[in-house]
């Protein structure tokens, strides 16, 4: 069976978020619900002396961020359920205090595939991150498989 869905829809840009504040109280808030414990992430004296130069996120931090409030009323849905089908990340600058992270966000793939309880459509929303020097922090591929 095809997944019938407008191809133009691959790669198109739906909604940018607004730039989103990253301070130190947010990253050791993040620190201590996760139990992260290295000196680069929770301490700044230690983290003034690694590779960074001060404090960084842990790499994890990437996934806080959210698309905007309009985005998924463009993603295809297909079935009547589906799930979360798990994330991958690419990372590349890091989060820092001070740093304000815009979310921009495409539908990068749409694929069928059958497993033993039946056909599966998956949609792969990439979400880019970037700071204010236009740097890319992180690309987040969000996968979402419907049952059709």
């Amino acid at each position: 069976m095809a997944v019938d869905y407008d191809p133009a829809i691959i790669g198109r840009v739906f909604e940018t978020t607004d730039p989103v504040p990253v301070s130190a109280e947010a990253i050791a808030t993040f620190c201590t619900a996760i139990g992260e414990t290295n000196p680069i992430h929770v301490d700044a004296a230690a983290a003034q002396k690694g590779p960074w130069g001060g404090i960084t996120a842990p790499p994890s931090f990437a996934v806080t961020f959210r698309n905007g409030q309009h985005f998924f009323q463009h993603v295809p849905r297909f079935g009547k359920q589906g799930f979360d089908a798990g994330k991958d990340v690419e990372f590349g600058a890091p989060i820092r205090p001070g740093d304000a992270i815009t979310l921009t966000s495409h539908v990068k793939e749409v694929y069928e595939k059958t497993g033993r309880t039946g056909s599966m459509v998956f949609v792969v929303v990439r979400s880019t991150l970037t700071n204010q020097h236009g740097e890319m922090v992180a690309h987040v591929d969000h996968k979402f498989m419907s049952r059709t």
